[in-house]
């Protein structure tokens, strides 16, 4: 072993190559030569030279790190320990590339290597082929910088300089107060280790000899030339020269050395114990047969049926429902298990044992700001179902046992109602259960079967209980407006027990049979219409109308939320792809028309997917950075015992290793690559202005259960017999509303001077024919009113409705304007076309409230009592009418 006295270095040494191995000072390696450079070195340098020489250690890269070897190598590590890269050609640590002649490929070297000294060496020949082999044991002694690297012969020799430090620098550095506290960590560290290891072998006796007697920063390097760590930690430990980092690196890596040594010590310990304990079990389960097998009593399930009663005991069940859990096991006792309710009782005695009667999630400080800056971060804008959950959080700060709040959320499809659950279970720090209720006809669902049924079970709100195993989770029941009713029961009515505080303390499942607590769940409910949802259960949620988003919130969801999760379902980042704000934009206006982000989602999935099919055709490229293999060495115990070796091979000299890795750049998503991937625009800002272009048209707002919509009512005359013509899949309402508005216009005609007299028919001898487009979607509700009245005064005053103009309203027989709902998501619908004017119902004024002002600004929004105000706005110019028209 190398002693802490400084070894003269020669001015150049021969280089001998290590194939991704790095031999560090102070360490022994035993290596086998067989390539014929190799051999021709170590033949003349060492095995005819009487007194042996140094030869020098240079780590070099195999083939397949050759295509990163180029930006590894260069500079790995320096004098303060931080790894880099610097190009070829540079100057410091850079790595020398060295062409041999006669067209063989170069070898990418290490730029520091480690000077070692042979401590044995045997000559070999093989047979039959008479090839002559070198076995040497090499002990590393100090580290070398390369400043040239040159051929002699076959092999090469290099002109180094020394890293290491002298002895004086040595004396002088060890006064360091910084490195003398590191020196101490490391003997503390590697002395635990030590230790450790004595309880399992007796050859670290030695170590503990080399660690009170070798400097530490000897030490330092034995210490990790004795771990399996990688080919790039080994490089980074060679480049340390500063002792401060050296030190600090090697700690590290002993620390990390000793605690896999732990870990592995104690799940053995774990397994043992467990099989120990298994044997002890067996042996006297094996025993309590025999005895039972003699008295004639041979029960094998004695033993579940005990485990499961202290299972019972420990389940913190109330008292009286104990009592019922009593008579069960009693019952179960006395039944053997081959008879038919026997498995029946057992699965149900485990349902009572298993739910959380008194369980609850463990709950952090309430802290009203930290749980608002949660929901803000899962979602942009709702601010009124944010500020329910935060009263709520005020609430059961001042008041800890407050009843959980029976929230539902109402609107289109994609506005965030599922997320937005699971988004108020985090903020609560509670656990989230989903239960979708779509499709659901059998009251069982909700309350469960009765035991007497072969098969039942319990309904899905205990099953769901009993899986997160808390009583007071965040519980969705999705899709509440989708519920069904046939034969076997009706599962809203049910639901109404679930969801009335002042009953679901003792929620009665059919299954259980005995009262369970529900106070303490937070039910969240939601739906796309609330018209589906009996009005007994509707009045014991709690409804919040979730509208849409305007196309501003959608751009920022886009950016904040949806973006980043498109890009990572599809294996991206924005190193590869980049979508920036105007293409959003252009996406949410010619290519989407909703009042949620779910179509959003597609189209930008849909451009992650364009994008992904560019990355993988450079797939080949990309892979390169992932090819490098980490080597293994033996461990610290087997490498400083006795006679302790390792084998380890010499690479030939000639080997390509001088691929270059790049990076792609970028894909920027334009308007070319929009129209390319989606396709042509599905929407523009002329489809208005095309539908009105002749009499007869006019554009009406309507609400559905996707959000608001933008409705086109055509009216047309014909020959015929006076009769009106409905088509469009309408239902009674709006029939209803067409005759109404026909009415209307045909009693003030004269007033709007679409005859001379009130004494003319105007539909003498011909037919009227309105239409609502798209005629596969059903349409019904009355807020069509006021747009029936414009279109069929359109028609008879061959006038065209203005363009920028939509209206919503009720209309009365005698002209007035009534109030309709959905005001918010209608004005969207409005904006989202490009409509710049509203015509909207006086005592709908209230409504605006609830509209983004951005939007309110970018709109005229005009309030009218009667149909001739609505009149007057609808038409440019107005629409005349007589003065001393009265009703």
């Amino acid at each position: 072993m190398a002693d802490a006295v400084p070894v003269e270095l020669p001015g150049r040494l021969a280089i001998l190559p290590f194939r991704n191995k790095v031999l560090l000072p102070g360490a022994i390696v035993r290596i086998r030569c067989t390539n014929p450079s190799s051999v021709k070195l170590v033949e003349q340098e060492l095995w005819q030279r009487e007194e042996k020489g140094l030869i020098g250690v240079l780590p070099v890269r195999d083939s397949e790190a050759a295509a990163v070897g180029s930006l590894l190598s260069p500079g790995v590590g320096s004098d303060s320990g931080e790894g880099g890269s610097k190009a070829p050609g540079g100057s410091g640590g850079e790595s020398t590339k060295q062409d041999t002649k006669n067209g063989k490929e170069p070898i990418h070297w290490h730029s520091r290597g480690v000077a070692a000294r042979a401590l044995h060496l045997s000559r070999g020949v093989e047979k039959p082929s008479g090839r002559v082999t070198y076995i040497v044991v090499l002990e590393g002694l100090c580290r070398f910088s390369v400043q040239e690297l040159s051929a002699r012969g076959s092999y090469h020799v290099a002109r180094v300089s020394r890293l290491d430090m002298t002895k004086t620098e040595l004396e002088q550095a060890e006064q360091d107060p910084d490195l003398i506290a590191l020196s101490r960590q490391f003997k503390a560290t590697a002395m635990e280790l030590i230790s450790v290891l004595e309880q399992k072998q007796k050859t670290v006796g030695r170590t503990k000899v080399l660690l009170e007697t070798v400097p530490v920063y000897r030490l330092a390097d034995i210490f990790v030339a004795s771990f399996e760590i990688s080919f790039e930690e080994q490089l980074s430990m060679l480049d340390s020269v500063d002792l401060k980092v050296r030190l600090s690196k090697a700690t590290e890596l002993v620390d990390r050395h000793l605690q896999s040594i732990l870990v592995a010590e104690k799940i053995t310990q774990k397994v043992e114990g467990q099989l120990s304990k298994s044997q002890k079990e067996f042996l006297l389960r094996q025993q309590m047969r025999a005895i039972k097998e003699e008295l004639g009593d041979n029960d094998d399930d004695e033993d579940d049926v005990v485990a499961l009663e202290r299972k019972m005991q420990n389940a913190g069940m109330p008292a009286n429902i104990w009592k019922h859990a009593q008579r069960e096991l009693r019952r179960l006792r006395k039944m053997q298990p081959q008879q038919p309710g026997y498995s029946s009782s057992r699965a149900y005695l485990e349902l009572l044992a298993d739910l959380p009667w008194q369980k609850v999630s463990e709950e952090m400080e309430l802290d009203l700001r930290a749980a608002k800056e949660s929901l803000d971060h899962d979602h942009y804008g709702l601010t009124k179902v944010k500020q329910r959950i935060i009263e709520y959080l005020a609430v059961r700060k001042l008041k800890p046992d407050a009843r959980g709040p029976v929230l539902c959320f109402v609107g289109p499809p994609g506005v965030g109602k599922t997320s937005l659950a699971s988004s108020i279970a985090k903020a609560l720090n509670r656990k989230f259960i989903r239960i979708s209720l779509g499709g659901v006809k059998d009251e069982a669902d909700i309350r469960g079967h009765r035991r007497t049924y072969i098969g039942s079970m319990p309904g899905r709100l205990i099953d769901g209980l009993k899986r997160v195993s808390v009583s007071n989770p965040v519980m969705l029941l999705d899709e509440i407006d989708k519920t069904g009713s046939d034969v076997r029961g009706d599962p809203a009515s049910a639901l109404l027990e679930v969801l009335d505080p002042e009953q679901n303390k003792t929620f009665n499942d059919h299954y259980l049979n005995v009262p369970f607590d529900l106070s303490k769940v937070i039910f969240v409910a939601t739906a796309n219409r609330m018209l589906p949802i009996p009005p007994p259960l509707l009045d014991r949620m709690e409804v919040i109308e979730l509208p849409g988003y305007t196309p501003e919130e959608k751009l920022k969801i886009a950016m904040r939320h949806l973006i980043p999760r498109v890009l990572e379902q599809h294996g991206l980042s924005s190193t590869y792809l980049q979508i920036p704000e105007a293409m959003v934009k252009l996406i949410i206006e010619r290519y989407t028309r909703e009042a949620g982000v779910r179509n959003l989602e597609r189209n930008l999935a849909a451009l992650a997917r364009a994008a992904a099919v560019k990355v993988a055709e450079q797939d080949s490229a990309l892979r390169l950075g992932k090819e490098i293999q980490p080597i293994t060495t033996t461990l610290l115990d087997s490498r400083l015992a006795d006679g302790g070796e390792v084998e380890m091979e010499v690479i030939p000299m000639g080997q390509d290793i001088s691929n270059t890795y790049e990076n792609p750049s970028p894909l920027i998503v334009d308007e070319p690559m929009l129209e390319k991937v989606l396709g042509p625009p599905r929407f523009d800002d002329t489809e208005t202005a095309d539908r009105v272009a002749s009499p007869g048209v006019s554009v009406g707002l309507v609400w559905t259960s996707f959000g608001g919509e933008v409705q086109f009512v055509e009216a047309t005359a014909m020959v015929g017999k006076g009769d009106l013509h409905l088509t469009g899949q309408l239902g009674d309402v709006i029939k209803e509303s067409a005759q109404l508005a026909l009415t209307w216009v045909r009693a003030r005609a004269a007033d709007l001077k679409l005859s001379p007299t009130s004494d003319i028919n105007l539909l003498e001898s011909r037919d009227i024919h309105i239409h609502f487009p798209a005629g596969a979607v059903p349409k019904d509700g009355p807020s069509a009113g006021v747009t029936l009245v414009t279109s069929l005064v359109s028609l008879f005053s061959h006038r065209k409705v203005r363009a920028d103009t939509a209206m919503t309203g009720e209309m009365t027989l005698r002209g007035l304007v009534l109030p309709v709902g959905g005001i918010k998501d209608k004005v969207l619908a409005a904006h989202r076309y490009g409509i710049k004017r509203v015509i909207l119902p006086e005592r709908n004024l209230k409504d605006l409230a609830e509209v983004p002002a951005p939007i309110l600004s970018g709109l005229e929004i005009l309030l009218v009592k009667r149909i001739e105000e609505v009149l007057d706005h609808a038409f440019e110019g107005g629409c005349p009418l007589r003065p001393q028209s009265k009703l």
